[in-house]
């Protein structure tokens, strides 16, 4: 069966600093034309940074579209054009101070591919080392470690609430058998 929407026409409704959004004209399969809102971004990377006493640095930071603070893993836009580790690296040393000697690519999620194409990439980061911190001077954020067994805890809980964090302790928790 062939599920496949195909695009007739599209137009930029909005386009912002970090996405586009567009309004679109797509086919449906049985021939209906229906409309499509469709959240452009440039992707993002996410970095799970355990160090060798199986410690997790996090961050803490108000999320606007949301109204609260979130626990979550270090995570950022990826510029026009960069490579998604190099982007891991700006974002892990930016966001939290910690740079990093060996690297494993997780591969990438779609963040909510119902409206949006986001590919968040991730990576586990390991060998860890602390350099001085700096966040870009839009981003207000606190730095915090968990011991990973209490971050799994907390995922399973529900206290942890976002998504690539969820994803990402999980894959981890697999990946390494802890």
């Amino acid at each position: 069966m062939d599920l496949t929407e195909r695009r007739l026409s599209g137009e930029t409704i909005f386009e912002g600093n970090i996405i586009k959004v567009g309004l679109d004209q797509a086919q449906l399969p049985n021939g209906k034309i229906v409309s499509r809102e469709v959240v452009y971004h440039p992707g993002g990377v996410a970095v799970l940074a355990l160090d060798e006493d199986e410690t997790v640095t996090l961050v803490r930071q108000f999320r606007y579209p949301v109204g609260q603070v979130i626990l979550e893993l270090p995570a950022g836009k990826i510029d026009p054009g960069e490579d998604t580790l190099l982007a891991a690296k700006r974002e892990l040393s930016e966001e939290t101070g910690v740079e990093a000697g060996d690297w494993t690519y997780l591969g990438y999620a779609l963040a909510s591919p119902g409206f949006c194409d986001e590919a968040l990439h991730m990576y586990l980061a390991r060998d860890l080392r602390r350099v001085e911190c700096h966040p870009d001077v839009d981003e207000f954020l606190e730095v915090t470690a968990l011991p990973f067994q209490e971050l799994v805890r907390m995922v399973m809980a529900g206290s942890i609430i976002d998504a690539k964090t969820v994803a990402m302790t999980l894959k981890v928790k697999t990946l390494l058998g802890m």
